[in-house]
């Protein structure tokens, strides 16, 4: 990403939406770009697992959680996965494990937090929808924008 997202906002204004949730960031990248692909699960990191093992062309994969904090919902080997099939990045609204080997590979990962517990592995929820977090609408598609002071989403 060679704009930083304070110097897209300025540009754009009301033309992008910003998220005001604060996420930390994981991985190499501190700042990625590129089209939404989503994943809306709960405690259930199946289908994140499947998604980022397809080709990502670059795109960046949002992950609605809804929030919870109670079991991670990627991982080292599903991190390395997204890398190797040229993933820009992942946002996840919930939780990651294996931080410290997460933060050794090229992608960008925005999550509320970490915690070692896996998560179920049913492949419960649903992929490319579109999703609402912080208020900001997330559509398979659009542009998402990220650094180090902040998410933006195209409208």
């Amino acid at each position: 990403m060679t704009v930083a997202t304070a110097d897209l906002y300025d540009e754009l204004e009301e033309g992008i939406q910003s998220l005001s949730l604060q996420f930390r960031s994981f991985g190499l990248r501190t700042a990625f770009d590129g089209p939404i692909r989503t994943v809306r699960c709960f405690e259930d990191n199946a289908l994140v697992k499947k998604v980022l093992a397809t080709p990502g062309r670059g795109a960046v994969l949002v992950v609605d959680g809804g929030g919870s904090l109670q079991t991670a919902l990627m991982g080292d080997l599903i991190a390395a996965s997204a890398v190797s099939n040229g993933w820009a990045g992942a946002v996840i609204n919930g939780a990651i494990r294996d931080r410290i080997a997460i933060d050794a590979l090229d992608l960008g990962v925005k999550a509320l937090g970490t915690n070692p517990r896996k998560s179920a592995k049913l492949g419960t929820g649903e992929s490319d929808v579109p999703l609402v977090i912080g208020g900001v609408v997330f559509r398979p598609g659009a542009h998402l924008y990220s650094d180090e002071d902040g998410i933006l989403v195209e409208r």
